[in-house]
């Protein structure tokens, strides 16, 4: 009885052990991905795959993330979606498509409703260093 016991710890022990080391592997390996590109900008574009200016949203917001690929952070959320209806609770918005631009710290700079041209959206961008 007193082996089993004995048995029973020490194989609680290294799973602990193994658990704690995975985690902490795991968390240290999450702050270096962060740190592999610094986005000057996050561009999020709140709309749908449904909505027709959304639509003619998406392929500014592809040239975009192509032109400006490691300044700026290109997220798209669909809405109308259970998955992002969230979002648009969140940035609080009233119609769709609406962009919100925030800065390097995550905090909202600038906001536009409906469609927006690209090359008033590099002005946007501009204003944070993008170039």
């Amino acid at each position: 009885m007193k082996n089993i016991h004995v048995l029973f710890l020490t194989l609680t022990m290294l799973i602990t052990i193994n658990c704690n080391s995975q985690s902490k592997t795991e968390s240290a390996a999450e702050p270096q991905e962060n740190k592999e590109i610094k986005y000057k900008v996050t561009f999020v574009e709140l709309g749908s795959v449904r909505c027709i200016p959304c639509q003619q949203m998406q392929p500014v917001m592809k040239s975009i993330e192509k032109k400006f690929s490691t300044q700026v952070k290109v997220v798209f959320h669909d809405v109308w979606t259970e998955a992002g209806s969230p979002y648009a609770k969140q940035y609080n918005i009233d119609a769709i498509p609406t962009q919100v631009f925030l800065d390097e710290t995550g905090k909202e700079y600038f906001r536009h409703v409906g469609f927006f041209p690209e090359e008033e959206l590099i002005k946007v961008l501009n204003q944070k260093g993008v170039k």
